[in-house]
Parts: structure tokens; sequence; C-alpha cells
């Protein structure tokens, strides 16, 4: 018989009991699709899914990347490399759902384009808290969301605090190595730039990770996550390009060119650049 038994034992006298539906509250999540286009356009629907999926993983996102920051202030680098891993999973799914995006044709998107008006990805506050933890701090981003206190005052919070790489310079100047005064008392409202003194920072510590091992592990846990970062922006940019072509984006934009300029930015500029300085690791004693 090709039938599984129904168990006595599973709860189906479920009046009053906490339930999977309401426990994730699936009336908002399920009912908080609402196509503009008219006539209904079959596509939108995958349109408003595949983003509202995203904002969720960026929910998570974001929760994952404050903890990490939580950890290193606390000066326990090991237990953020948990995180670190789930963090990666969660970059990994969000750079594969543009795959479902892409099942979308460039005309069956212009049939409800329209509907869109003046919203755009750019608009996402949980990209730019990603961003600003990260360390790509720029004030004229908050600028679309002055209509919406709540979000503007969370944003300006994180915008005015220690990014992950601050916290990380200060966790390494705390335990003994030389970064430059000036790293530790910066702007963090403004973006990253570039040290030579942190550099050589990194080079010490690449060249003896035997010797700083939990410094070397998070600074290959933060280009990972960087890596990911930029395959996901360029994953979104020629999904767009696959889509709308050089068209300007709906938020105002120039769309793809705007997006490409994207690429070129850097949370952590000094993990990169170390790479191209590193002389050959000296053996760990007692090695044959």
């Amino acid at each position: 018989m090709n039938k599984r038994e129904f168990e006595s034992s599973i709860h189906v006298d479920l009046a009053g009991q906490e339930t999977y539906g309401a426990y994730l509250q699936l009336d908002k999540v399920l009912d908080a699709q609402s196509p503009r286009s008219n006539p209904p356009n079959h596509d939108e629907l995958l349109f408003i899914i595949q983003h509202q999926a995203s904002e969720l993983w960026m929910k998570l996102l974001v929760h994952e990347l404050q903890a990490i920051r939580r950890f290193v202030q606390a000066d326990q680098l090991k237990p953020s490399f948990k995180c670190f891993a789930r963090v990666a999973h969660i970059q990994t799914v969000l750079f594969d759902q543009w795959a479902v995006l892409e099942t979308m044709t460039p005309s069956e998107y212009l049939q409800f384009r329209a509907a869109l008006g003046r919203s755009s990805g750019f608009q996402s506050f949980q990209y730019r808290a990603i961003e600003f933890l990260l360390g790509n701090k720029d004030a004229a981003a908050l600028l679309p969301h002055r209509a919406t206190p709540t979000i503007h005052g969370w944003l300006e919070g994180l915008l005015g605090a220690t990014s992950l790489y601050d916290e990380f310079v200060r966790y390494l100047a705390r335990h003994g190595h030389a970064v430059p005064p000036e790293l530790l008392d910066r702007d963090v409202t403004k973006a990253w730039e570039k040290s030579d003194g942190l550099m050589a920072v990194f080079r010490r510590i690449y060249e003896a990770p035997e010797s700083n091992w939990d410094a070397y592990e998070m600074c290959e846990k933060l280009v990972d996550v960087e890596q990911r970062f930029l395959l996901w922006r360029f994953r979104h940019m020629k999904t767009v390009h696959r889509i709308i072509g050089e068209r300007q984006g709906t938020g105002g934009s120039s769309g793809v060119s705007f997006l490409r300029k994207a690429l070129d930015l850097q949370f952590f500029p000094e993990l990169w650049s170390v790479r191209t300085e590193l002389q050959v690791p000296s053996p760990p004693s007692g090695a044959p």
C-alpha cells in the first residue's frame, strides 16, 4: 500500500493551541504580496516574493553581523566564527536567489515595471545596514529614508557606530598589535580609508599565523564575507543587465552603470593589499 499511516499521537485538536501557522504569523507573511499591475500580471508575484525573501535573509544577516561585532568587542573571536559560518550560508542563499528572478524575460518585466513607480532596491534599508556594519559608510545613503523617521534613526545610529572592521582593529590594538593610533579615533561615520600602518600589522599576522591564530582566522573570515558580498553585487548587476539592459533604474539611478561602480568598493582594503607584500612565512619551530 502506497500510503503512510497517520499516527494516532499526532496532535489534531489545536483549538487554543500554538500552531505552525500562528507561530510563524503566516497569515501576515502570505498576505504581504500585493501586486499593483492592472490587469494583473503573472510575473509580478515572482518579483515581489524574490525581494521579500531577500529582505528576510538580510534581516538575519544583520542579526548575525551585530552578534559578531559584540563578540569582537568582548575579545571573543572564537564564538564569532560560528556566526561567520551562518553568514556564509545566508550569503550563498542570497546569491542563488537571483537565479529564480533570471527566469523572467525583459518582455515579461516590462509588462508590470510601471507599477513599481519610484521604488528601487537602492532604498533597501537593510542592505544599507549591512553596508554600514561592514564599514561602507555614506551619510548621503540616508537621504531616501527621511520620510520614515524610525528607519532613518536606526540607520543614523549604525552610521555613527563602529563597523565590524573598526572593532577588529581595536581588538588588535588591545592585543598588542601596533595599530596606528589615528585609526582608533577616526570618524566612524566616514568610509574606511586604506592605512599602510594597518597593512604592516596584517603582514606580521599573515607571516606568523601560528603566533596569531585567532586574528589570522578572523582576517580570512572577513575576506570571505567581502568576497561573497562582491559576488552578490556582481550577480545583482548582471541580473539587472539581463532584464533591463542599460535603462535607467526605477529609483532614478543610471541603472547597470551605477551598480557596476559598486564593484570597485572595498570594505577591508588592507586585507586584500597585504597579499601582494607577503614574504614566505617562517616554518613553525621544530618543523623538519
